[in-house]
This record gives structure tokens, sequence and C-alpha cells, in this order.
């Protein structure tokens, strides 16, 4: 019986967790973001990457969140392997929300 309150109160979670989730990806999906073109063509190519990282930013963050979500739930139910998944899943979602300051730095780029 303890184990099904488990199992619900987990269920509840995810199910909380998701719904969160999905209210803030159509928030930003509905977000209106302006690319503004410039005279410059470099300019243009410039803020067009700058929206693309955003974006790509934004899908780090929510897996550094999903990530982090696995490995509070692994710590609960003492699964090794579920936390191995979960400490895999945050650490590929920091390196997609800071994807753009890795490349900058592999690059020697200054943007």
């Amino acid at each position: 019986m303890k184990r099904l309150k488990e199992n619900s109160k987990v269920k509840n979670i995810l199910k909380r967790g998701l719904i969160i989730g999905g209210s803030a990806i159509a928030i930003l999906l509905t977000q209106k973001v302006n690319v503004f073109a410039a005279d410059d063509p470099l300019a243009v190519i410039n803020n067009l990457s700058n929206f693309i990282f955003g974006l790509i930013r934004t899908v780090g963050l929510i897996i550094l969140g999903f990530g982090i979500v696995q490995v509070g739930l692994s710590l609960k139910s003492h699964d090794p392997s579920q936390r191995a998944n979960g400490i895999m899943t945050l650490a590929g979602g920091v390196v997609i929300t800071f994807a753009k300051e890795i490349l900058n730095l592999i690059t020697g780029g200054s943007n």
C-alpha cells in the first residue's frame, strides 16, 4: 500500500512537471521575437545567429530542468541506472545551454 502511494506521488510530480514544462514551451513559442534587418549583411547574420542560439539555449534549459528532476527522483528511489541517466541528461542540458559560449571558446570568436 505504501509503495502504491509513493508511485502516485511520483506520477503527480511528473504530471505537474510536464504541465509546467508544456506551459513554458507554449509561452515561449507564442512570444514575438524580432530579428531586425540592417544595412550590413553581417549584422543580419549575427541577428539571426543570436535568435537561433536563443532557441537552443531555451531547449537546453528545459533539458537541464528535466535532468535535475531525474536526479532528484533517482536519489529518492535509490536507482543507480536512473541516477546515471539523470546525470547524463543534466550534463547534456549544461552543454546545450552554453553551446554558443563553448563554440566561441573553440573558434576564438568574440560574439
